[in-house]
């Protein structure tokens, strides 16, 4: 088993000895901490996802950006594994997707629709003390990540984690891009050369 699939395995093994109870308490908590993301306090457009499973909760905190009148980027899984953006138009309008996710019911807006977010929430199972992100290792916001780069768009990029996921060290390939910030229930990590 590789450096990374070693790591994931026991993360996601953590992951599933917690309670519904517990991973929704966490959703509420999340939600409340990434209002100290500054970068997401005064963002227009802001490119998140819908957590499943025991992930940290994101649905109080689209709910949230949504109530505030920001507008939500979703993905939705393309056959190719990279991702294509809809609007977050409420929770009624999500429907169940392929792999178990959850997607946004509206027309989608390609893959460049992610460039005009000012924020992007990337999901994932571990972040280091550089900003690496470890994620589930399908590529798809490897992609995205790339494609924000070549485009030279500069959101700011985090990650949302349950406090045990910040770790020392995660195993990183000369792909992997770091993240600026991480929001747990503890609370909000920038990382050196990050933005507020």
């Amino acid at each position: 088993m590789s450096g990374k699939a070693s790591v994931r395995s026991e993360l996601l093994a953590a992951r599933a000895l917690l309670s519904s109870e517990d991973a929704r308490k966490t959703a509420s908590v999340l939600a409340r901490r990434a209002g100290d993301l500054a970068a997401l306090a005064g963002a227009r457009t802001v490119a998140a996802y819908v957590s499943v499973g025991r992930e940290p909760g994101t649905r109080v905190l689209l709910d949230a950006l949504r109530a505030r009148g920001v507008d939500v980027l979703l993905p939705v899984l393309r056959a190719d594994n990279d991702l294509d953006w809809a609007r977050y138009e409420g929770a009624e309008r999500l429907v169940r997707a392929g792999r178990g996710l959850w997607e946004p019911d509206g027309a989608p807006l390609g893959p460049d629709a992610v460039l005009a977010a000012e924020v992007v929430l990337l999901p994932g199972l571990a972040v280091d003390s550089r900003g690496m992100r470890l994620g589930r290792g399908g590529g798809s916001y490897d992609r995205v990540l790339a494609r924000l780069e070549r485009a030279g768009a500069t959101p700011a990029l985090a990650v949302l984690l349950y406090d045990d996921e910040v770790i020392e060290r995660v195993p990183a390939e000369p792909h992997d891009r770091p993240v600026h910030a991480v929001v747990t229930p503890g609370g909000v990590r920038h990382f050196t050369g990050g933005r507020p």
